[in-house]
């Protein structure tokens, strides 16, 4: 069955892009991609995924898409009918992008107005192996998000794009595979938005220099550094100067995608964080709102 294999970026609205471009440049390790387009793309050093962050200036703090990959152009097609099937409104059909890294995709929202894109036969970047010491992103770990019906949600993630449960934090935090990794995507409930962006890094060592070059650079930890049950994985939080919370993550767990059987894990703090040394915890992250413009396309 055709479905999604991979993260590929998420593309943000900001209202100060100098000030967000200035944070993944200089101090979240983030490349510059080159465009002409008056927005800013960047890539992740350790991975050949031509780009992981796209950034444009708006009016408003918002997400404008996030992009998915499929195997092939066959898959992207699959996936197209399978989110008409399922109700969901097509943003445009399956056709060459345009982006920087080309590719062939579609756009559609989720269930609660998310604009998605899901691509195949994008152009692969420069990669370079991360030392251990660097404190560099490899690339995107997973995405978490909101959601006023995080169960149906949830369903559409499985019927329609054909991820699996992985974990179950209680009864309100789902954690879903698209390959091996434990988790791709997390879901909460609350307002339809963003929660995080996780990053790989090469390692806990990796983790913790990458977050002493924030510190020194005037961002402290938000939360962590801990470690998580579900997926078993390193975490330390922080927030861009737009107000959008970003993860470096290592460790996560590897599972088989087709046989891994789910957990369901009592909460409690150290289920949340194992270590139980970090500072803050999930209520010093930023508080959950609408993301502005449901439903309204974002063609960039």
């Amino acid at each position: 069955m055709s479905r999604v294999t991979e993260i590929r970026y998420v593309g943000y609205g900001v209202t100060d892009l100098e000030g967000e471009r200035a944070f993944y440049a200089d101090s979240w390790g983030l490349e510059p991609v080159p465009s002409d387009d008056g927005m800013a793309w960047f890539k992740a050093p350790g991975h050949d995924e031509h780009h992981v962050v796209r950034l444009r200036q708006a009016d408003a703090n918002r997400i404008d898409v996030v992009a998915l990959a499929a195997d092939s152009r066959a898959d992207v097609e699959a996936l197209c009918e399978r989110v008409r099937a399922s109700g969901g409104r097509i943003v445009h059909e399956p056709r060459d992008l345009t982006t920087p890294g080309g590719g062939y995709g579609f756009r559609c929202f989720n269930p609660d107005g998310l604009q998605f894109e899901i691509s195949s036969d994008v152009a692969r970047g420069a990669s370079r192996p991360v030392e251990r010491w660097e404190g560099l992103p490899v690339k995107i770990s997973h995405i978490v998000f909101h959601s006023p019906d995080h169960n149906a949600l949830v369903a559409w993630f499985v019927d329609v794009l054909g991820f699996k449960v992985s974990d179950w934090l209680g009864d309100f935090m789902v954690f879903l595979r698209c390959n091996s990794a434990h988790h791709r995507i997390a879901l909460l409930p609350g307002p339809p938005c963003l929660n995080h962006v996780a990053y790989d890094m090469t390692g806990i060592d990796g983790m913790m220099r990458g977050g002493h070059r924030l510190k020194v650079k005037g961002t402290p930890i938000q939360w962590g550094p801990g470690r998580h049950t579900a997926g078993d994985n390193a975490f330390s939080y922080f927030v861009t100067p737009g107000g959008f919370a970003v993860e470096y993550t290592a460790e996560l767990e590897e599972v088989d995608f087709e046989s891994h059987q789910p957990v369901v894990y009592t909460p409690a703090p150290l289920v949340m964080d194992q270590w139980g040394i970090g500072t803050g915890g999930p209520q010093t992250m930023p508080h959950p709102e609408p993301n502005p413009g449901l439903f309204v396309a974002v063609e960039a």
